[in-house]
């Protein structure tokens, strides 16, 4: 029974093993980045495959309100009272999946946090399990305003290695971040779930339609937003 226990051990400590580390990165991260200014899988992929990475870590305080109402009133408007996951648009998407009709992602700025630190891009139902525990525990461990820090200064803002909101802002427009007025700070906002192919300096018209939807939003509905200002509120 020994000899028989221990060919199975054999067979199974190395998968074993590279599961725990891949638990563990995260687990121990996390933490971590509570004062760490951390890269992202893309960015770290470019710089390994020697492409071009341009990132300067902004603090959130010196980035314009006006933009973290936009990012939070675009991607996941219930930011500031989730617990990193949005129950009802992840139940909504299951349905749709198991339906056979269209997802739309259901990710929360946590979850895309998460999978921008620790997992891989592309359509991948794994991924999105894994997102789950993953944007739970990083809102348990760090406050909203670092998660949305973190989130500003590693999403990608431009189709040749810009990443950050201050690296974005400069290709676009020229200016510092703290520096967006709504039609800047909206257009760079709905540039973000695609920058490869979503110019904010040349919006179409329907970019320009989606970012004046986000800044008529925000400005109605900025106060959603205040977890992420300066003393629980955001100056618009």
């Amino acid at each position: 029974m020994a000899r028989r226990i221990s060919k199975i051990w054999r067979f199974v400590r190395i998968p074993f093993g590279i599961l725990a580390v891949l638990v563990a990165i995260p687990l121990i991260l996390t933490p971590v980045y509570l004062v760490a200014q951390p890269i992202s899988v893309p960015m770290l992929t470019r710089m390994l495959t020697g492409q071009n990475v341009t990132r300067t870590w902004r603090n959130i305080d010196d980035i314009s309100d006006r933009l973290k109402a936009s990012v939070i009133l675009s991607e996941d408007g219930q930011f500031c009272r989730h617990w990193g996951i949005d129950i009802t648009a992840l139940r909504i998407e299951v349905d749709n999946n198991l339906a056979g009709r269209e997802t739309r992602g259901a990710s929360t700025i946590t979850m895309q946090v998460a999978r921008n630190l620790f997992l891989w891009n592309g359509q991948s139902a794994v991924r999105k399990a894994l997102e789950v525990p993953l944007a739970a525990y990083i809102d348990l461990v760090m406050p909203k305003k670092r998660i949305m820090e973190i989130y500003l200064n590693i999403a990608e803002w431009g189709p040749s290695g810009q990443f950050g909101v201050a690296a974005g802002s400069e290709y676009a427009f020229a200016r510092e971040p703290q520096n967006l007025d709504w039609r800047t700070a909206s257009l760079l906002a709905v540039t973000l779930p695609n920058p490869i192919l979503r110019n904010p300096a040349r919006p179409n018209a329907g970019l320009s339609r989606v970012a004046g939807i986000v800044e008529n939003r925000a400005r109605e509905y900025g106060d959603r937003a205040a977890c992420v200002g300066q003393n629980g509120r955001l100056d618009l």
